[in-house]
């Protein structure tokens, strides 16, 4: 779970501008604040299952734009290889310019 919920939670950095304002309270609410799916039906006024449908389909809209943009998976890849790069370097300057580079993620 929680692995499903890290990888969640980078695709909504990545796709949260696609989501309505509505899945993007219920996706924040979820899996950032962690509410339950009472507390957030609750303080929507809605059902429960209607919160949980909404999550599951927004979920399963998130993984339809990672599928065609590729951005967690070249991210990851990135991080990966800056980190390889990173151990192989001794020369401070470049070090540095490496540290600028992970910061602009």
């Amino acid at each position: 779970m929680l692995e499903k919920a890290n990888r969640i939670n980078y695709l909504l950095d990545f796709y949260q501008a696609l989501l309505t304002p509505k899945q993007r309270n219920y996706m924040e609410l979820y899996y950032l604040e962690d509410y339950s799916l009472g507390e957030i039906s609750e303080l929507f006024n809605v059902s429960r299952q209607a919160v949980y449908d909404n999550i599951k389909r927004t979920e399963a809209m998130l993984e339809t734009y990672e599928e065609k943009l590729r951005l967690y998976e070249k991210f990851k890849q990135r991080v990966s290889l800056i980190a390889e790069i990173e151990s192989s370097i001794t020369d401070t300057h470049t070090l540095d310019l490496i540290k600028q580079l992970k910061e602009l993620d």
